[in-house]
């Protein structure tokens, strides 16, 4: 099976990141699904930005702190809030996050099935106990597991037995952490394999060769392209 194309930030390199705009363009050129970052304003809603400050309209002079901002003041400077992006373009693929702020993964959890897509909703955190924490919370949500090499056990074998027993989904490096054998091993314990920053072609061929299971991109056509041509040239069968 082909491995799910996720737009980094959205289309990032067509519209700012993490936006209703570059989301929909995303999903208009062809990827299968999104990524996006994930905190909790100060009213308690679940909205998409990658840092814990939104730069103000007086050239990035000043940052709105997230936390301490409410949803409806961060929109107008163009932080949606997760249901917006369900409003405006439905539930109808992948949608991996990068839980920034732990406080945000229960609510976003509840907004995921509550829409309809908790089977297509990947929680992304480098903390591992905070997996094991919410995963009797996260009933079909996604979880996985993103960090670096640097970050995990020598024995990577025991670290996939050890997702495993705890029910995480994925595991998501660098791309140029993982190897061929690497991607078999941690599937060997029923573990996904996610590459992020794959932005060259070779690189995306590479990791289709290695048989990983999800990409993440900022080239989305490139990525969907390139995806594409590796499946029509697969043999049959």
């Amino acid at each position: 099976m082909a491995p799910i194309t996720f737009a980094h930030r959205g289309a990032r390199l067509l519209h700012p990141e993490n936006t209703l705009p570059a989301f929909r363009a995303g999903l208009a050129h062809g990827a299968r699904g999104l990524e996006s970052d994930a905190w909790l304003s100060a009213d308690g809603q679940v909205v998409l930005t990658h840092d814990a400050g939104v730069r103000g309209p007086l050239f990035g002079l000043w940052k709105l702190r997230v936390h301490d901002t409410r949803a409806d003041r961060l929109t107008r400077h163009g932080v949606p809030r997760l249901v917006d992006l369900y409003t405006e373009l439905g539930a109808d693929y992948d949608l991996s996050i990068d839980v920034k702020d732990p406080a945000a993964a229960r609510p976003l959890v509840a907004l995921a099935r509550s829409h309809g897509a908790p089977a297509r909703t990947w929680l992304c955190s480098p903390d591992l106990d905070a997996l094991r924490d919410l995963r009797p919370d996260a009933g079909d949500v996604r979880l996985v597991h993103s960090t670096v090499r640097r970050r995990l056990p020598d024995s990577l074998e025991r670290h996939a037995a050890d997702l495993a027993d705890a029910r995480v989904d994925a595991m998501n490096l660098h791309h140029t952490e993982w190897t061929k054998g690497l991607v078999a091993l941690f599937h060997r314990f029923g573990i996904l394999a996610f590459a992020w920053d794959v932005q060259e072609v070779r690189h995306l061929r590479a990791m289709l060769s290695y048989g990983v299971d999800g990409l993440y991109s900022d080239h989305v056509e490139r990525m969907v392209a390139v995806v594409a041509e590796w499946g029509s040239a697969a043999p049959a069968g």
